[in-house]
């Protein structure tokens, strides 16, 4: 499996700061918003991982992870000239993606709870094994700003629908989506919707007419945050900040998870951390590396 990460668009509900910076670079509490993401695709283990980003934006982009090798990752990029909806970023991505499954994760979604990875790995075997779609559904008091899912008393899903004016149900589909390789053909198939985008709520509604849409609820005990806003912004690093300081540990430091994954070795995480080593961030990086020493 692979990873696309959307990290384009224009931010315009975060304007006026987005005006001169990507929303994806600002920071949540103590790293870049694109870190989250990130993260979640290699805490699945996944190695190869596409940006889909704004022409203005590479060079920033590039600057911040390069070629990921320093990781021990694969990292590549894709220009989006303009924003044409979230399906979009899949076409896009035709040529990394090939003949694979892909994990596509929204640049600006960030997800936290106990157990989460165990829940996207059982996901991830699922889209391997069996192809078709698999997403996550989360109980929102705003659902008419989201793609909607509807279920029966049985829990079957019934329709899927994107910001409906009369929702169906409380339920939001999240940034957070696995698919098989028919994904890209799907994507290239859905017509605009009414808002002139390629909805990824008309992949996932191709898929649920195919029957091979599966949707599982994150409940009580996870968070999510769609940091868009000015207000889930903040709430987002508010959040983070007080998990990091109550367990001492990061939430989406990709150093440190690529050290755990053994993609990279002791001497090269303190590599990474000497130039941070002054700040929080380096001196938890430090830690970590001094931590597994004692531990040997």
């Amino acid at each position: 499996m692979k990873a696309v990460i959307l990290a384009g668009g224009s931010g315009t509900r975060l304007y006026p700061t987005t005006q001169v910076v990507n929303k994806h670079l600002l920071p949540i509490y103590n790293k870049p918003m694109i870190y989250y993401p990130l993260s979640i695709a290699m805490l699945l283990k996944i190695r190869e991982v596409l940006f889909v980003v704004n022409p203005e934006d590479v060079v920033s982009f590039k600057k911040l992870f390069g070629d990921g090798s320093h990781l021990g990752m694969k990292i590549d990029y894709i220009i989006q000239q303009k924003p044409r909806g979230l399906a979009e970023g899949l076409i896009l991505a035709e040529e990394f993606i090939k003949n694979d499954t892909v994990l596509y994760l929204l640049g600006d979604n960030i997800f936290f709870g106990h157990d989460l990875i165990k829940i996207l790995e059982q996901a991830k075997k699922e889209v391997e094994k069996n192809g078709g779609a698999y997403v996550f559904g989360y109980y929102v008091s705003d659902p008419e700003r989201f793609g909607v899912v509807e279920f029966d008393e049985t829990g079957k899903v019934l329709s899927i629908e994107e910001k409906p004016k009369k929702p169906k149900s409380n339920y939001a589909v999240v940034g957070m989506y696995f698919y098989d390789s028919e994904a890209v053909e799907i994507a290239k198939s859905v017509k605009p919707s009414h808002r002139g985008e390629l909805e990824i709520t008309s992949v996932n509604q191709r898929y649920l007419e195919k029957g091979k849409l599966k949707v599982k609820l994150l409940g009580r005990g996870f968070a999510w945050f769609d940091a868009g806003t000015h207000d889930s912004f903040l709430e987002a690093g508010e959040f983070v900040a007080t998990i990091e300081k109550k367990t001492g540990l990061m939430i989406g430091c990709i150093e440190e998870i690529a050290y755990r994954n053994g993609w990279i070795d002791r001497e090269e995480l303190l590599k990474l951390a000497e130039p941070l080593s002054k700040t929080p961030y380096g001196k938890y990086l430090i830690r970590i590396a001094e931590e597994q020493e004692h531990a040997l």
